[in-house]
């Protein structure tokens, strides 16, 4: 008998997995925050006898080796990762016994693609693969995106991408269960898929990479990609230096004197409550970066890295939790925190400031009125039709191009309200009259709102 358990990473659309027999487990792609996974080998009364790595990474920070550490786990890292730690090097075709006594053994496939590096693992049940951890190799119905390591190598990568595809569809048979670490929303895959479960037969049916001939492939492939978070640049860089362990004790209570002065000095005050609630009322110069959306991506996407953080939120276990979503991604510990609400928050004698929220109908009534009509989706999803009119600026390259933006009284939107509640915060700090549309794009046609596609 074998387990495997998932531990999602819902935030970064990542998992991570503990696999193994009654007795030894290994650990592969572990994020950061380890408690959840040490918790998941204590509820299977297992030890950690190995971590695995498939890959350097490049969207999150790992957990892999602080978790070796904690466990004396062996630490497993392809071979041709450069690292500056000591790790167990792996190469192709290496067997690591992951429990004698249920006769489960690991089985490195290299599957260069999504890195040149990058390593799959298969879980073999007296010498029957049972299950491949794929990483950014393989995912559901498409692959890791090949450009993440230096454009000059992006076109090679992507030929190695339906290569290793095929060869883990070759090797493996059609049962497999495919678990890989990227592709639940994680801008590491290189386009979004249905489903959470699948198998090497269900993706020789369906998978892009399985479906169409190589030079289909890549060429479709380097023509959907999309941007790539800014925060992306520092994620690989600390992963092979070695991350350092986490702190998730709470940071220091700050008053409203000090959210002032941290303002004044340039810092970020960022308020973790939904966009409703800060629409109806916020510390002025504040932005709204909701923790129930993709909080860790888009705070780290836009701001500048090292910039100290003030994290506003309605609860302790609110704010504990952002706390641990960002060290995910490298913004170990905040300046300051404060919880409560706004009234909480402001100086005596200064009121909480307000702005607008709206529907695209409410939109469609004002077009006449002279309005700016911002747009912060990114580009690829422009392409698909626009509000006519409307000026483009994407929202991750807001921050330092907020004087683009024409006077008057400005209308922001984007696909469903939570990256137009973030730009109009953006906005609302600097100075500008603005508008929430906190709607979904679908509506704007619906709405009588003209829309154009070039």
């Amino acid at each position: 008998m074998f387990l495997v358990d998932t531990i999602e990473v819902s935030g970064l659309g990542n998992r991570s997995y503990l696999a193994g027999g009654e007795r030894t487990a290994v650990a592969v792609d572990p994020p950061r925050d380890l408690d959840r996974v040490l918790e998941a080998a204590a509820r299977r009364g297992v030890r950690i006898s190995h971590v695995v790595e498939t890959h350097v990474h490049n969207d999150y920070v790992t957990g892999g080796l602080e978790l070796a550490r904690i466990t004396g786990a062996a630490y497993l890292v392809p071979a041709g990762a450069r690292v500056s730690f000591r790790r167990v090097p792996v190469r192709d075709g290496d067997r690591t016994e992951i429990d004698t006594g249920a006769g489960l053994t690991l089985r490195a496939l290299a599957t260069p693609g999504h890195t040149p590096h990058h390593t799959s693992y298969v879980l073999e049940e007296s010498g029957t693969a049972v299950a491949a951890f794929t990483g950014g190799s393989l995912l559901i119905g498409t692959v890791g995106r090949p450009d993440l390591v230096e454009p000059r190598l992006t076109e090679h990568l992507a030929r190695a991408q339906h290569a290793s595809a095929h060869r883990l569809a070759a090797e493996l048979p059609d049962e497999t269960a495919v678990l890989p670490t990227h592709g639940f929303g994680s801008f590491c895959s290189s386009s979004q898929a249905e489903g959470g479960d699948t198998t090497i037969g269900k993706e020789k049916v369906s998978n892009e990479a399985l479906t169409r001939d190589v030079d289909t492939f890549v060429a479709d492939l380097l023509a959907g990609l999309d941007d790539v978070p800014a925060y992306y640049t520092h994620m690989g860089p600390a992963n092979a230096v070695g991350p350092a362990p986490v702190d998730l004790t709470p940071p220091s209570v700050a008053d409203a004197d000090e959210i002032a002065a941290r303002l004044a000095a340039g810092e970020w005050v960022v308020d973790l409550r939904n966009r409703v609630a800060f629409a109806e009322g916020h510390l002025a110069g504040s932005f709204n970066f909701e923790a129930e959306g993709q909080l860790a991506t888009y705070l780290a996407w836009l701001i500048p890295w090292g910039k100290p953080v003030t994290l506003l939120a309605e609860t302790p276990e609110r704010l504990a939790a952002a706390q641990r979503e960002l060290v995910r991604v490298g913004i170990d510990r905040p300046a300051a925190a404060a919880t409560g609400g706004p009234a909480d928050w402001v100086r005596t004698g200064e009121t909480p400031a307000v702005f607008r929220r709206a529907t695209f109908a409410d939109l469609a009534g004002r077009t006449r009125g002279g309005v700016v009509v911002l747009d912060v989706r990114r580009a690829s999803e422009r392409t698909d039709g626009f509000v006519a009119g409307s000026l483009h600026i994407p929202i991750h390259t807001l921050p330092r191009r907020l004087d683009e933006v024409p006077e008057g009284e400005v209308w922001v939107h984007c696909a469903g309200g939570m990256r137009a509640a973030i730009a109009a915060s953006l906005l609302d700090a600097a100075g500008r009259d603005v508008v929430a549309v906190d709607d979904s794009f679908e509506a704007a046609e619906k709405a009588g709102l003209t829309l154009r596609t070039s």
